[in-house]
């Protein structure tokens, strides 16, 4: 069993075979999920490497703890105890060689409808090699000519694409609000359940925003002062209900009935100032970041999200059908294509009849990742000081971002509600 594993390892690392575990008893998996796996392990072991930049506490640790530290550092010309290898900059140059990665994959990739061209080839193997190259691109990061106007340049760069990346999600969360109502009113016709389960989770959203509507109203405003606070928490708490009446009046349920009130989550800055809590904090931020991050990229790019966003084109026909985890049904059909059985994980081939989600689009989602992360990890604008440890602590940038992105998402959702309306005939069954 060792020696067919090997051999298909060696396959998936320097070929175009699919990548597999070598335990047999691993469920199925997609050569198309595999493929983005692969891309997301390559995503993370840099997202992972800026936050260590980007932390003191790791850098001290090093420091103390690897022998001849210093030395080393001499010898790699990297500056004092690696300076040049720490701090925003450093985040800056190996995020731009990230994202010249996914970019040139996403020019590489475009108009790709097959995997047997020799294009997709590259795209679903030869994954050694790809790694290789990957690190390539961040270490010539380090060797680029006039770095201050390369940093000054490439900030703006990491804003445009960054708030772009956040504009995808925010358009797929009003897609996925919508589909939440249509797939749970689909299931009414055959089930009244469905009715009561949908009246149930939006009582509790309500309540739940209201709660912290409230919370936020008494603990993060004062009767003679932060009248900020009182402006953007009577703002949003306002847009909110005004989006809600639309949602549920009786225009809006003509044109569009599987339409419904759409929910808003607010999050709040906190902090004990103890140590040990702080690192707590900390360390769920950058979880919390790492999570989100990747789940952004991997959804953004599936073949329904695609389609949402009239990236790919699906010619199949969506049969509907009531389920509680109906965002998990994505690229569920079932696949008769053979299967890889040497000695590990069997692998489906799902993508000899054509591609399922569009590569090209899927690499420039990670380009688009990679300057997120980039603009996060050296917290937006106020980078000088920046570091993982106040990750939560938040700044200017950082709030008026979120603002933005907030009221983005209200208009997103409002012109979904009022569109149908203004435009009636691209509208139309």
């Amino acid at each position: 069993m060792c020696t067919p594993c090997c051999l298909s390892q060696l396959a998936c690392c320097c070929g175009s075979d699919a990548c597999s575990l070598c335990c047999g008893c691993c469920p199925k998996i997609r050569q198309s999920t595999g493929t983005r796996f692969m891309y997301a392990l390559y995503f993370m072991l840099v997202t992972v490497t800026c936050v260590v930049m980007m932390s003191p506490t790791v850098e001290m640790e090093m420091r103390d703890h690897i022998p001849f530290y210093s030395q080393m550092c001499k010898k790699l010309n990297a500056g004092e105890n690696c300076s040049d290898l720490v701090g925003y900059s450093a985040v800056y140059k190996v995020c731009f060689g990230m994202a010249c990665f996914f970019f040139f994959f996403a020019v590489f990739t475009v108009r790709i409808r097959t995997s047997t061209g020799c294009r997709a080839a590259v795209h679903n193997g030869f994954w050694f090699l790809k790694f290789v190259v990957l690190l390539a691109c961040c270490a010539g990061g380090f060797f680029l000519p006039d770095e201050k106007n390369f940093l000054e340049v490439w900030r703006y760069v990491g804003a445009i694409g960054g708030f772009l990346f956040l504009l995808i999600q925010l358009m797929l969360l009003v897609q996925f609000a919508h589909r939440w109502n249509q797939n749970w009113t689909s299931g009414v016709e055959h089930n009244k359940l469905w009715y009561a389960a949908l009246a149930l989770v939006t009582l509790v959203l309500f309540s739940v925003a209201v709660g912290a509507m409230v919370f936020m109203a008494m603990f993060y405003t004062h009767a003679e002062a932060c009248f900020l606070n009182k402006i953007f928490l009577g703002m949003n708490s306002g847009l909110c209900v005004v989006i809600s009446m639309l949602a549920i009046s009786p225009c809006i349920q003509t044109l569009v009935p599987q339409d419904g009130v759409n929910v808003t989550v607010c999050v709040f800055p906190f902090n004990s100032g103890s140590e040990s809590d702080n690192k707590i904090v900390t360390g769920m931020g950058t979880a919390i970041l790492f999570g989100c991050v990747l789940y952004s990229c991997l959804t953004s790019t599936t073949k329904r999200s695609s389609a949402a966003l009239r990236v790919y084109r699906n010619s199949m026909q969506e049969n509907e059908r009531a389920r509680c985890c109906f965002c998990c049904s994505d690229d569920a059909d079932d696949y008769d294509d053979e299967e890889n059985t040497a000695g590990g994980q069997n692998v489906i081939y799902d993508e000899r009849d054509g591609t399922v989600y569009s590569y090209a689009y899927f690499h420039f989602v990670f380009f688009l990742g990679s300057l997120y992360v980039m603009m996060t990890v050296t917290n937006w604008f106020h980078y000088d000081n920046a570091k993982i440890e106040r990750l939560l602590e938040g700044s200017w940038s950082v709030f008026w971002i979120k603002m933005a992105s907030c009221w983005v998402c209200l208009f997103l959702y409002m012109w979904t509600l009022v569109a149908p309306m203004l435009f009636p005939k691209r509208f139309e069954a």
